[in-house]
């Protein structure tokens, strides 16, 4: 079914309000109007449609974020191999489920697991967390991490993290019958989705990517997210696939959201209204080879290498955040922040993940960016930066407890950063000197106590060890951007 809202008239009738903003953005209860309706028609699986006249710029921004957030999709990343550290985890659990908060507080659980659908978001959430930017072990640590945070507050929260990697991906359908009958869903419905996820990313490429973790993130609405993960050892990648429920509406028009199997094979259905169209282009999809329908996927490949480089990076954001942590000084985000005493790190740190809980769609791709928030495990950009991800997590999760309180006035803060960030780039040019800052943020590391996953940085050595990881792994080879 779909819906048309009609947000074409100027709104003469509200006066002063209207004359340079349009009436459909006119916001209530801290959402634009035209945000309600969208959010209305998403909740009973409508596809919208919106005309638009007077200042249509600005409404078309409000239906893009939800829109481009939500699209499914791959991911396609090297093979990293390594123990997570302790120190690491740890700190990863704390902050991402804080950030997770954070977004469920100002935008609700549903833009949660949006989200969490789209493959460039969570690698800049992974990578604003600590983890090497491009890495494959993203997928297993960061929902792990979240899993313990997450499902012990499911209960305030109204999400569950459920699934896992390796044998605890097949407790799924028995968690998700658990949590259906706790909160009165279609549990019979929502095992046999669970199931059709995992088929067609076992099933869809014939290339050698076999799956070997499923995760699958459901709220107590039953609204979910499928975030699952092929391997291919022979060729050292790992391809990660998202879905979200609000967009599996047909299995031919829109990429990852199809069935592919070989003539005779067991084909597994969506059990609810949306299912009569798609059951009518089964059999031809199973006829399809599944190179060819490969090819229409959305996918987002990144390269076999570790180093960060300027074509991995929107140069003219990570610009802006370095002017406004370094050259405007800590003393004129007192009144932004309302923090004292926070340091140019942090505010570096915070910036960058105030821009993962406020940013739109359209900020997210370039991931390798949010390495630069407290740094990676494997040294790149470079080590992370212990001091400055401590206050980080105090400050943000300070900024959530109190909200639950009623005092948002840390909550808007952060928003009030990430908004100074943006605003800021329109009048700043793009940084030249990426290895300069990489090398300084290396020389600090070293004098700080900074760490990678080999512990704390020794002079000289850790560097050293790092520069040759590239070669060992891959045996020089370098993949062009």
């Amino acid at each position: 079914m779909k819906a048309i809202i009609l947000a074409a008239g100027v709104g003469s009738r509200l006066g002063e309000i209207t004359k340079k903003t349009p009436k459909p953005m006119i916001k209530i209860k801290g959402k634009p109007i035209l945000q309600h309706n969208i959010d209305l028609c998403k909740n009973d699986h409508l596809r919208v449609g919106l005309i638009s006249g007077f200042a249509k710029t600005r409404n078309n921004k409000t239906t893009n974020r939800r829109n481009n957030m939500i699209n499914s999709g791959t991911m396609g990343m090297p093979l990293h191999f390594g123990k997570m550290p302790h120190w690491l985890t740890s700190r990863m659990g704390k902050l991402g489920s804080a950030i997770i908060e954070s977004v469920a507080q100002n935008y609700g659980k549903s833009e949660v697991l949006t989200r969490l659908s789209n493959p460039n978001w969570f690698q800049a959430f992974g990578a604003v967390m600590g983890m090497h930017w491009n890495s494959s072990g993203v997928t297993a640590v960061v929902l792990g991490s979240l899993k313990r945070k997450i499902n012990p507050m499911a209960k305030d929260l109204g999400i569950y993290i459920l699934g896992g990697k390796g044998k605890y991906s097949y407790y799924a359908p028995n968690q998700i019958k658990q949590v259906s009958d706790r909160h009165g869903l279609k549990g019979d419905e929502l095992v046999k989705s669970c199931q059709l996820t995992r088929k067609v990313d076992n099933n869809a490429v014939q290339d050698g990517y076999n799956l070997y973790q499923q995760y699958f993130i459901l709220s107590d609405e039953g609204e979910w997210t499928a975030i699952s993960q092929g391997m291919n050892t022979a060729k050292r990648r790992a391809r990660r696939y998202h879905w979200h429920s609000p967009t599996v509406r047909s299995f031919v028009d829109d990429p990852h959201k199809g069935i592919v199997g070989e003539k005779g094979d067991q084909i597994l259905n969506l059990a609810d209204g949306r299912a009569d169209f798609a059951r009518k282009n089964i059999v031809n999809l199973t006829k399809e080879k599944p190179k060819e329908v490969m090819n229409t996927l959305k996918s987002i490949s990144l390269p076999n290498r570790h180093d960060v480089r300027e074509s991995d990076v929107n140069m003219k954001r990570l610009g802006s955040v370095m002017n406004m942590a370094y050259e405007r000084g800590v003393d004129n985000f007192e009144d932004l922040l309302m923090l004292k005493g926070v340091g140019q790190r942090t505010i570096k740190s915070l910036a960058l993940v105030s821009e993962v809980v406020h940013g739109d769609s359209s900020r997210f791709d370039d991931p390798a960016r949010f390495a630069f928030a407290v740094g990676g495990k494997d040294g790149r950009p470079h080590p992370v930066d212990t001091e400055s991800y401590d206050e980080t997590i105090e400050i943000l999760g300070d900024a959530v407890e109190k909200s639950k309180l009623g005092y948002n006035d840390k909550s808007k803060a952060l928003k009030r950063l990430h908004n100074a960030t943006v605003k800021n780039e329109g009048s700043f040019s793009p940084i030249s000197f990426l290895n300069d800052l990489m090398d300084f943020e290396w020389k600090y590391s070293e004098k700080s106590g900074g760490k990678t996953f080999m512990g704390k940085t020794i002079k000289g050595v850790t560097r050293a060890i790092m520069s040759i990881q590239n070669s060992a792994l891959y045996g020089g080879k370098q993949v062009k951007n």
